[in-house]
């Protein structure tokens, strides 16, 4: 028997209630009457305490300066950890890890700014000749190397074809090569390819190859440092995992071309010549280098701790309650940089403030007897910002087997309007068909029959630079198989900058897409089975 509160008694005595499939034309007593066992008339009943002017109160706190940017491993950042927590505390939802809503996590933050280079007894320093994103290593020896032109494999440009670079350092070009008419010689139109895009690419293909490392001439180097100066004098952050289960980071570092000229010094050759050799042939080209080049990294480390924040609704079917749905989004942002405060209201305050509301609509919805079937965790993670780090502490560390979790519904940046659309009443999905036919029909079919959202699905193209199906806290669990939805609203000029306020945020726009998500994670932790992953990914091509 449904259990239906006073509150509620007292509702339906007092309005009609107007719910997602429309508003009833019935009396209060009739309402009562006719819908006690109606499960549609529940669901959207729920669904509407899911509300724009509920979404803009939380919003207006943890995006306050108060906050001070919310940065991963500092005080902003458990301070919104906090508010969270006690707001799940409020809503009556216990704390499920050892008498606690946090899963805390060790961070390293590290500084290299004391790292240099060494060749031909003249010394390189970081920053002014060569820089790297994190290091977990002391020396690389780069006394043997492999110039390959833009360390490219693909179909129709192999930098590696009959190159040899096992035990060798690589040395190659940023970008990928342009013809001289304007186009690509990767994509054939003036579009970039992923390769040029994303340097991860080119630094797995040259692992796979059995390289040691890998110098990346940036063509651009001091506009580069123009947009990455702050960030490299600053310390970085990396999981501290325990030591049997950290893997090593492959050496990718670039390089300016006063560095690199000097490198080729020995075989005579520059590197403007044998770029444009390169291209006016359009043919890659590939030269082995001796040399006594020697990088010394001085890795300065703090060490921190930060938290993910749980949320956990068990479910009522006796065979269903141990799989999961998880709900997640960072709630974490960039904090101070250059002494402005980043309150990140979109990234991802959006998504964060969402998935409060959506705690509460499930909260709501079992305490008066419509809980779901499979229990719902609601993960609100730290570490985004700094590589998805409290997502992948989850998925390597998780509350709940990944075995039992039945799909991720990730919630990054849904408050605001991108220039691709006029109407502000769509969102990009991303991943829906990766792994799951299912998951796909399911939200699709949902968004028809109750929010009527555009639902673009641009940057799910697996050709798609951006590559956004990387870059958020879903990918740390389709990485294993386990199927999800990405809900983004794009990209917009105040990404990443201090003008990213509340005032700004579109909350009309966030209700429907949180409303999205709750259907959606309704009819997934009610079915009968458990999603089917049916689809083969491409995420090893990372």
């Amino acid at each position: 028997m449904r259990r239906i509160t006073f509150l509620m008694v007292l509702v339906f005595a007092l309005f009609h209630v107007n719910h997602a499939i429309g508003q009833t034309k019935e009396t209060p007593a009739q309402v009562w009457e006719d819908e006690l066992d109606n499960i549609e008339y529940w669901k959207g009943f729920f669904a509407n305490t899911i509300t724009a002017k509920d979404l803009k109160q939380h919003l207006s706190i943890l995006a306050s300066d108060e906050y001070e940017g919310r940065e991963t491993g500092m005080p902003g950042q458990k301070k919104a950890a906090q508010y969270i927590a006690d707001y799940y505390k409020k809503l009556g939802v216990p704390a499920i890890n050892n008498g606690s809503y946090f899963q805390q996590y060790s961070l390293k933050k590290e500084s290299l700014v004391n790292s240099s280079a060494t060749l031909n007894a003249a010394d390189y320093k970081f920053i002014n000749d060569f820089y790297c994103w994190g290091a977990n290593w002391q020396e690389l020896d780069a006394s043997q190397i492999v110039f390959i032109g833009y360390g490219i494999e693909e179909k129709n440009w192999n930098d590696y074809a009959n190159v040899d670079v096992k035990g060798k350092v690589i040395l190659c070009l940023s970008g990928e090569p342009f013809a001289p008419d304007g186009k690509s010689m990767i994509t054939g139109s003036e579009a970039t390819s992923e390769w040029a895009q994303d340097y991860g690419l080119k630094m797995e293909t040259a692992q796979a190859k059995g390289a040691k490392g890998m110098l990346v001439v940036n063509l651009n180097y001091d506009k580069t440092m123009q947009r990455v100066r702050y960030w490299l004098e600053n310390a970085s952050m990396r999981l501290d995992k325990p030591k049997d289960t950290e893997e090593d980071v492959f050496p990718l570092l670039f390089i300016n071309k006063d560095f690199c000229n000097k490198i080729l010094a020995s075989k005579k050759k520059n590197i403007d010549k044998e770029s444009a050799k390169i291209l006016r042939k359009r043919k890659s080209k590939s030269f082995t280098i001796k040399s006594d080049l020697m990088f010394h990294m001085k890795v300065d480390v703090e060490k921190l701790t930060a938290e993910n924040v749980l949320c956990y609704i068990e479910g009522t079917d006796e065979k269903l309650k141990n799989e999961v749905v998880v709900i997640s989004a960072h709630y974490d942002h960039i904090g101070i940089v250059k002494g402005q405060i980043n309150n990140g209201a979109d990234d991802d305050g959006s998504g964060t403030v969402s998935t409060l509301e959506l705690a509460q609509a499930f909260i709501e919805a079992k305490k008066n007897g419509f809980g779901t079937k499979r229990s719902i965790l609601i993960l609100n993670v730290s570490g985004e910002e700094k590589g998805l780090l409290g997502s992948e502490w989850y998925s390597d560390f998780p509350i709940f087997p990944l075995a039992n979790t039945v799909c991720d519904f990730n919630i990054d940046m849904i408050g605001r309007k991108d220039d691709a659309h006029t109407d502000p009443n769509y969102v990009y999905l991303i991943g829906s068909d990766k792994l799951s036919t299912d998951l796909h029909k399911i939200s699709e079919q949902t968004n028809d029959k109750y929010t009527h959202l555009t639902l673009d699905y641009t940057y799910n193209d697996p050709e798609d630079p951006n590559r956004f199906y990387y870059r958020s806290d879903h990918y740390n669990f389709a990485k294993h198989n386990i199927p999800v939805i990405f809900y983004f609203s794009g990209v917009h000029e105040d990404y990443h900058k201090p003008t990213d306020d509340v005032d700004k945020i579109l909350f009309d726009k966030m209700e429907t897409i949180a409303k999205l998500v709750f259907f959606t994670a309704w009819d997934v932790a009610n079915r009968d089975e458990k999603l089917k992953v049916d689809v083969v990914n491409d995420f090893e091509k990372k």
